[in-house]
């Protein structure tokens, strides 16, 4: 039997530890939007959906697993063969903690490239430098960034210095974002990849 075309959906918000009552709304999706919505938080692999805050629902279809097996075949898959190329890099994370206590804080290109006066580098390009002297590994594929994530590990030496010279360079919103920071164990760079969906 084919794969439907669009999917009657059903979606509410999403309000874990309360008992409300909300409103539930229903949409038609194309197969291949929810399909991406469901890749980008689930990657290939099997689970629940909770978007943006929403949980979404749908009655099920007959299929086999030849057409889902087509179905994400144009979803990209992890390629440890990709090269590092700063020039290709638009977000970097700086991790801080491990475990349950693990944070990810986001510096975009465009939030960190502006260079304050009297220094050499801007917060972005620092970061693209210590990319350039050791090197990231490749990590995987990230479906919800849409891009491929490269991991560098930092000594707390190397993060402390990273840091300090990053709140000296930054302007003025970034030096607030990065003030209470703890120095990161690490960096993540974030490469997008072409999407099916705007192919």
């Amino acid at each position: 039997m084919p794969l439907p075309e669009t999917i009657a959906i059903r979606f509410t918000e999403e309000d874990a530890g309360y008992v409300t009552v909300r409103p539930v709304v229903k949409q038609t999706f194309r197969l291949a939007e929810l399909t991406d919505m469901v890749v980008s938080v689930t990657g290939k692999n099997v689970g629940t959906v909770v978007y943006n805050g929403y949980r979404y629902w749908w009655d099920g279809f007959a299929t086999d697993e030849d057409e889902i097996t087509g179905l994400l075949a144009p979803f990209p898959d992890d390629d440890p063969s990709r090269p590092f190329n700063t020039a290709s890099v638009t977000a970097v994370s700086l991790e801080i903690g491990g475990g349950t206590q693990r944070s990810l804080i986001v510096i975009t290109h465009k939030e960190s490239s502006a260079r304050r006066m009297f220094h050499k580098r801007s917060a972005w390009e620092l970061l693209l430098k210590a990319a350039h002297d050791s090197a990231p590994r490749y990590e995987k594929y990230s479906h919800a960034e849409r891009a491929d994530v490269y991991r560098m590990h930092l000594t707390a030496e190397t993060a402390a210095s990273l840091l300090k010279e990053m709140r000296d360079a930054s302007p003025r919103s970034l030096r607030k974002k990065l003030a209470a920071l703890q120095p990161p164990g690490a960096l993540l760079f974030f490469l997008p990849r072409a999407h099916p969906l705007s192919a």
